[in-house]
């Protein structure tokens, strides 16, 4: 029988750079859960807004760790590696949680306890208006890697994800400068069902200036996710052809942009990356 799942045993991770305006709003959100985690971390990846002073004035009970500016990755690891609970939740520092959201996911999790990882609906908001999701990144659960494979269709402010996970897996790609999360969802997704909670409890804001996921060139981090996740032995058949019908595809869109913007040396290499994972006749690779 599995044990049970407690929130006396969950630790909230924030990273954070230079958003001293927005974290209140995500702090604030964890505090008046209706079930409250037994940890809140706050990765302050090196601001010079005055997060510290935000923190250590206004939120006491809240575990400052700080490092020098390393990038998302590298915060949220340090928070995984220095967490107490056995659980972990990530929120982004300008996302927030609606009130029940720790409570619904771990009466959920209880119920499932097959599932070591969840993840849940989410509102949208662009620009101070709420927008429906595109089609594309409409959300599922169960062993959904080809799901996950096209966009990035889990956020990371609706994870709650029990660390044993990352200690099969290993830790978030800090070379990775952008589509860290999309790494992370296919290498455990390959290897772990993802409970689907359809609850919408999460918000989730977009269009801020220092966002990086609309500007052109991110996919060449999602390619080389596609490239590690190709070299997995965990990768199955179906799943194998699937992950390189994707690699292909963003391999083409990319070398195109390349080559409209006179970036031919790059357009060439892209259009050459996805030929080393070929599959023959027999569905052996080359």
């Amino acid at each position: 029988m599995k044990s049970h799942r407690s929130l006396e045993s969950v630790t909230v991770i924030i990273p954070t750079y230079n958003r001293r305006s927005l974290l209140p709003r995500a702090l604030d959100s964890v505090l008046n859960q209706t079930a409250l985690p037994s940890e809140i971390i706050v990765v302050d990846d090196g601001s010079s807004d005055g997060t510290r002073d935000l923190i250590q004035t206004k939120y006491s009970s809240v575990r400052l760790i700080e490092q020098e500016n390393q990038g998302v990755s590298q915060a949220r690891n340090r928070g995984i590696k220095k967490a107490a609970g056995e659980w972990i939740a990530f929120l982004d520092s300008d996302d927030e949680w609606l009130p029940q959201k720790l409570e619904i996911a771990f009466e959920a999790l209880n119920q499932n306890p097959d599932y070591l990882i969840c993840h849940s609906g989410e509102i949208w908001i662009r620009k101070g208006k709420r927008v429906a999701p595109p089609a594309r990144y409409a959300k599922s659960g169960g062993y959904i890697f080809k799901e996950c494979l096209p966009v990035c269709m889990i956020s990371p402010s609706t994870v709650i994800i029990h660390r044993n996970i990352f200690a099969t897996i290993g830790l978030f790609d800090a070379s990775l400068q952008a589509a860290e999360d999309y790494d992370m969802w296919l290498r455990i997704s390959v290897r772990y069902p993802i409970l689907y909670l359809p609850d919408l409890l999460t918000i989730k804001f977009d269009g801020h200036s220092e966002q990086l996921s609309h500007q052109w060139g991110i996919d060449r981090y999602r390619i080389r996710a596609l490239e590690k996740i190709l070299k997995s032995p965990y990768l199955r058949g179906e799943e194998y052809v699937a992950a390189l019908a994707i690699l292909t595809e963003k391999c083409k869109i990319f070398a195109n942009g390349a080559r409209k913007r006179g970036k031919l040396q790059e357009a060439n290499f892209y259009t050459s990356v996805a030929s080393q994972f070929l599959l023959d006749g027999t569905g052996k690779k080359e």
